[in-house]
């Protein structure tokens, strides 16, 4: 069985108030599974940069949030949306509490603002599902040795924070972290169209397509609320489409997770490194551990 894991990132007020309704009506239609992960917290996106492959789609309100425009708290604001998604059957998890805080933050940060801010995440998440998150995403795979160790400490099953091909235990600085990552494995659209001026959505799909089959075993896409549930709809609808039609079956991240066996899945090291079409460093599955 082919499989690709859709990991939606849900980053702006705006997302989640259009984009997760159409991302849920799109996945409807054409039979498909997906894991939403969900900012709860201020959306400050304009604090981000806006040449961030990213900022640049954003529309005038979400580029002034945090800057000219107070941040509206989405946990608050969108709570019917997002149990809109789990009522509709989509898996749930967290994806930050103030996103860009967060990638701005995070490389640098120590463990009493790390925990300050996944714990309120949680509380969140609790209040709104009624049920504690059992699966963490983070903002930009961008995560340290603190918020890493915390994945185990806090409880969730599993964990999609970085890049890389195939799941795995995580290491970092020897340390064996017991909370599986399913690291995303494809380019992201805007990814694309980032390194490549000219190229169109299409076009950018149209390499996802190529990479995906190419590449042997299952996949982890991840997609966001802010451009395939908005700008790029038809474009990823086509997406399912030939995913569809070359025999992908279209699943959210839990599905994958279940069909691991935790003792045999290999430790390997986790680095941080570019990735290209964004700017800073972001987490990276690594060398075997105890491989030279």
């Amino acid at each position: 069985m082919k499989r690709i894991a859709l990991k939606i990132d849900v980053d702006t007020y705006r997302g989640t108030l259009s984009g997760v309704p159409a991302l849920i009506g799109i996945l409807q239609r054409h039979n498909a599974e997906g894991t939403f992960f969900f900012s709860l917290g201020p959306d400050h996106s304009g604090r981000e940069a806006l040449s961030s492959s990213l900022g640049r789609y954003y529309g005038l309100s979400t580029r002034l949030y945090g800057r000219l425009l107070p941040g509206p708290i989405i946990g608050t604001r969108c709570s019917e949306i997002l149990r809109q998604a789990s009522n509709a059957g989509f898996e749930t998890g967290i994806h930050a509490w103030d996103r860009v805080g967060w990638e701005q933050k995070v490389h640098q940060a120590g463990n009493p603002w790390i925990e300050a801010e996944m714990s309120k995440s949680c509380a969140c998440f609790a209040e709104i599902f009624a049920e504690m998150p059992r699966a963490h995403a983070a903002a930009g795979w961008r995560m340290n040795r603190h918020a890493l160790r915390l994945t185990q400490r806090l409880g969730f099953a599993y964990a999609s924070d970085c890049r890389g091909n195939h799941p795995f235990i995580p290491v970092i600085d020897g340390e064996i972290v017991a909370c599986p990552q399913l690291p995303t494995t494809l380019p992201t659209l805007d990814e694309i169209l980032m390194l490549a001026p000219g190229c169109t959505p299409d076009q950018a799909a149209d390499r996802i397509l190529q990479l995906s089959t190419a590449i042997v075993g299952d996949h982890v896409f991840t997609l966001r609320a802010e451009l395939e549930g908005m700008k790029f709809c038809s474009t990823f609808e086509r997406l399912i489409s030939e995913w569809k039609t070359r025999g992908y079956q279209l699943v959210a991240l839990r599905e994958i997770y279940s069909t691991l066996d935790l003792h045999q899945l290999p430790l390997h090291n986790v680095r941080f490194a570019d990735v290209p079409g964004r700017v800073g460093p972001r987490m990276m599955q690594g060398q075997a551990f105890l491989q030279d």
